[in-house]
């Protein structure tokens, strides 16, 4: 079940990633948080009201505020490393970020076995190298490292959190619900800041509103996300779950591949198969 839903969060990371892209390049990016997240927001406000999740509020609900606090300030820190460039060594250092919830596994007293271990480490490199990491080239600005480095701590610090925001269904549907409110939040006060300097909302043409679905689609993949990762931990070792669930760079390689018909490098390719491998071990582990 580790496995299964681990995977199924990579998945929805990846497309979420893909479509924030794509939506990034015509709406700027603090617009594309906000409105796709108080979207996740509305539909998450009537799960909870539906399933009478407030009765499990607690102060586990803390660690859900944290990961919403941490989330944009890691989103945005990523989209400033991104525009710096260059991207093909960005990307790629984004994915280290699983070395803090695989830090906590470890902490918390989890031992891999040797093939899992082994499956950690090629599953890792696989997905460094599908980011397609750039071996030469100008050199990197060193505040893109620092940003990208501060992006990956906070992916990763988020995946920690909300594993340990609920302890079930309902409590998830309540934990991930703070959560948004609280990246609504923050986003909504980065967003307002960034008008008063100067900085544009809207695209030239006002809202984009033929871009709603995608929008509701990139909000609501990523609190799915969040969720079935949240699961996985909670079924399984968290050093399996979270190395699985960072395979999201592949999936995004790859639907960049199919829909846009981006080619992919060879480094890329050899990525993409030795996460697969990676990816066996682990499950079969």
């Amino acid at each position: 079940m580790t496995a299964l839903f681990a995977l199924a969060t990579s998945l929805l990371w990846g497309l979420a990633d893909f479509g924030g892209g794509l939506l990034t390049r015509r709406t700027p990016a603090l617009t594309v948080v906000v409105v796709s997240q108080s979207i996740a927001v509305v539909v998450l406000g009537a799960l909870v009201v539906a399933t009478g999740a407030w009765s499990e509020a607690g102060p586990q609900l803390w660690f859900a505020v944290a990961a919403g606090l941490v989330g944009p300030v890691a989103m945005l820190a990523f989209y400033k490393a991104l525009a710096l460039g260059p991207m093909g060594v960005v990307s790629p250092l984004g994915s280290i970020g699983v070395a803090v919830p695989v830090g906590v596994g470890l902490m918390l007293g989890e031992r891999p076995g040797l093939l899992q271990f082994v499956g950690i480490l090629v599953a890792v490199a696989g997905v460094c190298l599908a980011g397609g990491p750039q071996f030469r080239g100008a050199p990197v600005q060193r505040q893109a490292i620092v940003l990208t480095l501060l992006a990956a701590f906070g992916f990763g610090a988020v995946m920690a959190l909300i594993a340990e925001a609920s302890t079930t269904l309902t409590g998830l549907f309540l934990a991930l619900f703070v959560q948004r409110v609280t990246n609504v939040a923050a986003g909504g006060l980065a967003l307002f800041v960034s008008v008063r300097r100067g900085g544009p909302a809207l695209p030239a043409d006002g809202f984009p509103w033929r871009t709603l679905p995608a929008l509701a689609f990139v909000g609501l993949a990523d609190v799915a996300a969040n969720g079935t990762y949240s699961i996985a931990a909670q079924h399984g070792p968290v050093t399996v779950a979270a190395v699985l669930a960072s395979l999201y760079p592949v999936v995004t390689a790859v639907a960049a591949r199919g829909v846009l018909r981006e080619r992919l490098r060879a480094v890329q390719a050899a990525g993409a198969g030795l996460a697969l491998v990676g990816t066996v071990l682990l499950a079969s582990g």
